[in-house]
């Protein structure tokens, strides 16, 4: 039958897999323009044959020309010729697969697989079928045929590992990985999953045997033997772990792994005094990794906490591990965190995180601690101290620039501010935190317009909107002062408008739409948001602008006593407009 939807064409198209999937054999004899084909129906002739032949290669070709429609045609009718040619089905079901239409792309499949066996193109398809359907037994049987027949194939075998897993079959999983073990050879991964199974099964007889084995085929690797030790000693042969510590730590008295293993047995066995002076030894010692030791830290700060949580005891360890020299900050780190969680004073918070500095003066999470807590006490000038030495530490960490310039922005040193901001956007690169250039941009633009320099102003705002284009606090400003000046009052409507949406309690966001309908003469709608952003205001973030602009448009609706009612309440909240007295005076609006 000929397809006619053009739905089916853009389908297949998008889904297709093209005949090179075919076996090899067919693929060389294309070449030469002659097809051998993979199975004949028996009593065909060879007039049939030829046929077959022409019309499965005709729709190759018709395919390759984006013709699928007509391949799918031809490979009907090749299939109508040849019942069993495998390599037809083979290609329909990609059609059928690319239309979504699994049961018949899998039943071509199974056919295909039915007439030829050996090709392993079909059993992996039909296996990935039943892996991608969620079929997982079809799948495990597809998958074992397939490793039948390509016994070096490892992916069939992880797949099964994986499948097998899936249904807690462990003893297929053994299997599975024994057969992994032939084609890539025993290794400590295939060791350890193979004890691990052996848990999960409960045969902790199978389980040891494999570890021992592992020790024996690498007497030379302390690791296995350190592995085996503490296997013994969670299931309680506490004796027969400590003599592989031990014989470890004889050969490498500094081996940390042993160390901790040891550590570990001594509090198994309730040995608490010789848990203590090992957990002393590992601390103190130069020989000890920076990751041991922070291991080792944390558990026994899990332990104190199981205890009682005695902080007094966790900050001697500290210091008495700190006492000595370091060469590593993590330990002074792992500190510094440590009373951050227990909430202990700032100042001895901002010590411990100076103590890191004097380690590592680069690190610059130690130094972005430190001004943050010193920003929550409001203290600028020691932040405007601390990030100066940042900023030559680390030139491209743009945090130390926004809060030095932020810090002076508090300080309402607008020049300093103003180039803190600008060295810091010297810095952005692709990588940058584009909500932090953002808020770079948009300070500077208030900066800029504070200053009368409204046209870097504006280039100011747009760089920050092309960072983030929905910083609210830059949209706000910027369309407020667009109305300030009477200029562009379409975009900065469009922009105020964005910010109301986003935050439709917020009074001074509905202030400024309210203003720049003013603005517009569009008086009635102006009222509206300026009824909501009164009856938003608080005591906290009172803006006296508001009931002066509330006057304003009162005024132009025609009401001139709430006008002045609202006027004499800006005044009262300390509005310092010069206007404004005159507003109340000659009970009119008036320009500034």
């Amino acid at each position: 039958m000929m397809v006619k939807n053009p739905l089916f064409i853009v389908k297949i198209a998008i889904g297709l897999i093209v005949v090179s999937a075919i076996s090899p054999s067919l693929a060389q004899k294309r070449k030469s323009k002659k097809v051998i084909i993979e199975r004949y129906d028996d009593t065909l002739s060879e007039n049939t044959k030829e046929r077959y032949n022409y019309f499965f290669v005709e729709a190759s070709r018709q395919q390759s020309l984006g013709k699928y429609d007509r391949a799918f045609d031809l490979l009907n009718h090749a299939i109508s010729l040849n019942p069993k040619g495998a390599e037809a089905y083979y290609n329909r079901a990609m059609y059928f697969s690319s239309l979504k239409n699994d049961s018949l792309a899998l039943a071509d499949l199974l056919t295909a697989a039915r007439l030829n066996p050996e090709n392993t193109t079909y059993q992996e398809r039909i296996a990935q079928y039943y892996l991608g359907s969620q079929k997982y037994d079809q799948a495990i049987v597809a998958y074992e045929a397939l490793y039948d027949h390509t016994r070096d194939n490892l992916e069939a075998l992880q797949i099964l590992l994986q499948l097998y897993q899936q249904n807690k079959d462990y003893n297929k999983m053994i299997k599975t990985i024994n057969r992994l073990e032939v084609l890539e050879g025993e290794s400590e991964k295939t060791a350890l999953s193979k004890v691990s199974i052996y848990e999960k099964k409960g045969d902790k007889k199978a389980a040891y045997k494999e570890l021992k084995s592992l020790v024996n085929r690498h007497p030379l690797d302390a690791s296995y033997k350190i592995k085996l030790g503490n296997w013994l000693i969670q299931n309680k042969k506490q004796k027969e772990g400590l003599k592989y510590f031990r014989e470890v730590l004889k050969e490498e008295p500094d081996n940390n792994d042993a160390q901790v293993s040891l550590h570990y047995y001594y509090q198994v066995t309730h040995q608490d005094s010789l848990a203590n002076q090992l957990l002393n030894k590992i601390l103190l010692s130069s020989k000890t990794s920076m990751q041991t030791k922070a291991i080792m830290m944390r558990s026994f700060i899990q332990e104190n906490e199981q205890h009682g949580g005695d902080s007094t005891v966790v900050l001697n360890l500290f210091n008495r591990v700190l006492a000595s020299s370091q060469t590593d900050a993590g330990m002074a780190e792992l500190k510094a965190a440590y009373m951050t969680v227990k909430q202990m004073p700032m100042d001895s918070i901002n010590q411990a995180y100076h103590q890191v500095l004097q380690i590592a003066p680069d690190n610059a999470n130690a130094r972005l601690s430190i001004i943050q807590n010193l920003w929550a006490e409001k203290k600028y000038d020691a932040v405007i101290e601390m990030c100066k030495p940042a900023q030559e530490y680390n030139p491209d960490e743009m945090a130390f620039y926004y809060f030095e310039g932020l810090a002076y922005y508090q300080k309402e040193d607008n020049d300093a501010a103003l180039s803190a901001f600008k060295r810091g956007v010297s810095q952005i690169n692709a990588q940058s935190n584009a909500e932090m250039v953002s808020d770079f941009y948009a300070l500077m633009g208030d900066i800029l317009q504070q200053k009368g320099n409204s046209k870097e102003a504006y280039a100011a705002y747009d760089s920050c909107l092309q960072w983030k284009d929905d910083n609210i606090g830059c949209l706000n400003n910027y369309a407020y002062y667009l109305s300030l000046e009477n200029k562009n009052l379409s975009k900065a409507e469009q922009m105020s408008y964005k910010t109301v949406k986003a935050e439709p309690k917020n009074s001074t966001y509905l202030d400024t739409y309210a203003w720049i309908l003013f603005m517009e003469k569009r008086y009635s709608e102006a009222r509206i948001y300026i009824d909501q952003a009164m009856n938003n205001m608080d005591s906290i973030s009172s803006n006296n602008v508001i009931p002066e602009h509330a006057g304003d448009i009162y005024f132009m609706m025609g009401e001139t006593d709430k006008a002045v009612g609202y006027w004499k309440k800006a005044l009262d909240m300390g509005n310092k407009s010069t206007i404004l007295p005159k507003k109340v005076l000659y009970r009119k609006y008036l320009k500034e």
